[in-house]
This record gives C-alpha cells, structure tokens and sequence, in this order.
C-alpha cells in the first residue's frame, strides 16, 4: 500500500520480546535527539510534516532500545539547552543520533539547522542563529560517541534564502569524523516543497525500512533512499554519506550480516490472471512476528472486512467474493477543498503546461488518495496509465484506491497486473490483501499477508490485516496475536484502519 503512511509508535512492554536484544548498543548505550520544527513565524503557515514525522521516529527508536529526547518548535535557546543535554548523555562507545524536521540552509559551505525564532535576512545570521551540523557532529565525537548518525529532512525551500539568494540552495556536504552516518531527505543543493501531507514521503520511507530486521544502518538508509527515489519518479533523492567504521543496526539485537537491497523474493506467489482466483494453498513462511504460541481454536470471533480509507462511493461492481460488513464510510473530499494546497497548485500548473506529465500526473494521483478525493486520484492514475500501461506503482495505487471505494473487480485487476510485472512487490501483496479481506476470501488474505510479511516481517497493516483475516476464518486466538503485536508497534494502527471503515 504505497499511499499507507505507516503510523508508528513505541511498543508497550510484552512478556517476550518481538526480538532478541544483544549487548551492543543496547539500551543506555543508545541516545538521540528528535527535533521537529514547523512553526517558523516568518514562513506564510506552519510545516504540516516535522511534527508528526519527529514523533513517529521518536516512537520507533524507543522501540529500538534508543534513549530519545523529544523537542518540538524550539527556539534558539531551546535548541542549545536540548543540544547541550544531549551531548552530557553520552558515553565512550555509545551510538549517538540526531534526527531533525524543519527548516535547513547551508552557508559557507555547511549545512545549519534552524530554531523557529532565527532572525535571518543576511548569511552572517545564518551562521549566528543557526547550527552547524558539522559542530555537532564534532561534538559528539569529542564526547566518545562510536557511532553517530544524522538524519535531516530539511531540504525544504524556505523564506530565509529568498531574502539574500535568487534560489533555494538546498544542504551542503558535510565534513564529519570517522564513524559517521549522514543522510539528507534531498540531493544536495536542492529543495523539496513540503507535500502539505501530514508525514513526509521521506520518514514515511524510512520508518518502513528500520522495520525491516536483519539490515545494517547503511542498507536501512540505501533502501530508503531507493523507496522515496522510486515513489517521487526521481523528483526527490536522498544524499547519504557513511564512514561508519562497525556494523550498526537500527533494531536492537539485529543480525548485520550484509544482505542484497530490495530483493524480491526468489519464491514469489505467483500472479493470478485477472479473472481466476488465486490458489488457496501457496504458503509463504515468514520470520515469526509472534509473542507467544497461540492456544489451540475454541471460537470463532467474525469482525468486519477491512477497508483503507473512506468514502462516499463503497458500492462495488462484480463482487469478487462475499464481503464482510463495514462501517459507514467518510464523504469524500472534494477537489475544490484541495486547490489552494501547495503540493496540488506546484501539480495543477506542471500538467496545465504539458497534459502528458506522467510524473506529475501520478503524483497528483497521490496526494489526491492520500487526502481523500478518490475519484480524482482514479481519474490520474487512469492518465498516467494510459502513458504507460506498465507502471506498477499507478497500478498498486489505483488498486487500493478501488479497493477503497469498493471497485474490487477493477481493483483485482489492477493488483493481479502489477504482481504479473512485479513479482513479489511487497506493497501491491499489502493492498491485494486487504482486497481479498474486504471481499471476504480470508484465506487469499492471509496468503498475501504471509507474502508481504515475509519481505517484510514488521509491516503492520498487513500484520493487522492478517490478524483480522485469521480472526474471520475461524482462528481466533492466531488472529489476536497478530493484532496485539501489530497494535503494539503502532497503537495508531487501529484508529487507522477505523478510519478505512473497518474494525
């Protein structure tokens, strides 16, 4: 499910872990500091993305044994005394990282993060009020830190260059110490317009691959880069630079054996021709996302079917099976409510000068399903697939947005055809999944679920998905298995699916 923004969160304690814990920088040997930015009083609104995205990566490097700090809007002083509390925290050999949402510039060659209060109209203030990344890099170091890591998404065009550039210069390389892990949300020297979505693309991306286990941090970041390289059809690139000089993971207890990146799985389940169903007995066995063993089956628990975000169309064509009951669905957005977004305006004037803007029109086919206006974001997934019927990501999308408005004949299709030219993609298993659970055929569900899940063993809409799906074929114990973990790494996953009109 592409346009599914994971919402994730820390995981309440449970009597046995989801993974081994091993000694190396394990809790208390792990500290960070989360910033998130968004209410610069000189820029014409507050960012919508650095809040969320701040807390959503605190949430999970708790989960991930990190001892983390949590600022919000600071303000010069604010920023100093977090950045001074943070660097008393560490100790020889301790892994150290920085995360920071907001506004970035660099001058002189560096790259400055900045408080909400700075004062910037020339750029000797930029090197007055803002902080230098190198400087705290450096610092971190002189404090003995072994591993330290800075994740910055703040190559966001911003109203402080305007003043003394012509352009948005975007972020500066960086000259940091042995042992360092560095990655920007953009290339450098370049800007990002902020999505106007309540998560950026680019922590959306990067929560989803620290779920994945078994990754060193340099494979976690070069997968992400991958996926928001891929989503953004290359409008947006990451820029990473490591001199890590040990193998560090972002889950605690991780085995670091190097792995090959985004590998699809040399068993895939294999695409099912657009009319026929799937078979029932293809097995997946994925990694155990399980607390404990469930007890054998004495009751059957029905819920309803699932769906991924509402609407005011959920009537389907050509039932692809019986489908479960679902609560009433939210009034669509209107496209009018949608034209003053800034993402939506920078779109709307890219394909008014070339109606033939594949990329562009697929991007405005997201920001579309992600905020509702559904048939919209089918109307431009339709255009970017008439320019290229291959386009698996169109595809996937279009899926679950039919999915969503209950088209699941056309959305079968959608998904079948996007697994026949990706065999094993992980996100169009996630959304035929919900399709096959909304549809009722729980046991296809549970089959994609399985897939996905192998890939990806900490995916929790399918973690969820599959519980419900477990739940409403008879097992009821396995089922509330996988919805408690899957609850207990995103409390958030059940108002979600809530708001998909299913529970």
């Amino acid at each position: 499910m592409r346009l599914r923004i994971a919402l994730l969160a820390a995981l309440s304690m449970l009597a046995v872990p989801l993974f081994p814990v091993v000694a190396a920088h394990a809790a208390g040997e792990r500290v960070a500091l989360v910033i998130g930015n968004a209410k610069y009083p000189d820029n014409e609104t507050p960012l919508k993305e650095p809040l969320n995205d701040a807390r959503d990566v605190a949430d999970e490097l708790k989960r991930d044994g990190f001892e983390v700090e949590v600022g919000e809007n600071l303000g010069g002083d604010a920023m100093r005394r977090a950045l001074d509390k943070f660097y008393g925290r560490i100790k020889p050999g301790s892994a150290a990282l920085i995360f920071f949402s907001g506004f970035g510039i660099q001058s002189a060659r560096q790259s400055y993060i900045l408080p909400v209060d700075a004062q910037i109209w020339t750029e000797a203030d930029v090197r007055r009020d803002g902080f230098s990344l190198e400087t705290i890099l450096g610092e971190l170091n002189s404090r003995g830190a072994g591993v330290k890591i800075a994740l910055l998404d703040a190559s966001r065009r911003n109203p402080f260059e305007r003043r003394f550039r012509s352009f948005s210069a975007g972020l500066a390389p960086v000259i940091a110490p042995s042992g360092t892990l560095v990655m920007y949300s953009a290339a450098l020297s370049s800007v990002v317009s902020d999505s106007g979505a309540e998560r950026s693309l680019f922590v959306g991306e990067l929560l989803k691959e620290i779920r994945v286990p078994d990754l060193t941090a340099e494979e976690t970041l070069n997968r992400t880069r991958v996926g928001v390289t891929r989503a953004s059809r290359s409008e947006q690139v990451p820029w990473i630079s490591s001199s890590l000089a040990e193998d560090f993971a972002f889950v605690a207890g991780a085995k670091v054996a190097k792995l090959e990146p985004k590998k699809a799985d040399p068993k895939p389940v294999p695409p099912v021709p657009p009319d026929a169903d799937p078979p029932l007995n293809v097995t997946v066995p994925a990694k155990p996302v399980v607390v404990t063993k469930p007890e054998p089956e004495k009751s059957v628990e029905t819920k309803p079917a699932e769906t991924k975000s509402a609407e005011t169309k959920p009537a389907e064509t050509k039932p692809v099976g019986t489908a479960a009951p679902v609560q009433a669905t939210k009034p669509e957005t209107s496209v009018a409510s949608l034209a003053h977004e800034p993402t939506v305006v920078a779109l709307n004037a890219k394909i008014a000068a070339n109606p033939k803007d594949v990329n562009s029109l697929y991007r405005r086919g997201q920001v579309y399903a992600s905020k509702g206006a559904y048939s919209a974001a089918i109307k431009d997934f339709d255009e970017t697939l008439k320019l290229n019927p291959k386009d698996v990501e169109a595809l996937n999308n279009r899926c679950w947005t039919r999915t969503v408005t209950g088209d699941l004949s056309n959305a079968l299709k959608d998904c079948n055809e996007a697994l026949r030219l990706r065999p094993g993609f992980v996100d169009a298993l996630d959304s035929r999944g919900l399709l096959y659970l909304k549809s009722g055929k729980t046991k296809d569900a549970i089959t994609d679920f399985d897939a996905a899940l192998k890939v990806n063993p900490r995916l929790t809409s399918s973690l969820y998905g599959r519980g419900l799906a477990k739940q409403r074929s008879g097992a009821a114990a396995a089922g509330e298995l996988d919805i408690t973990n899957a609850k207990a790494m995103d409390p958030n996953i059940v108002k979600e699916f809530d708001g998909y009109g299913v529970n």
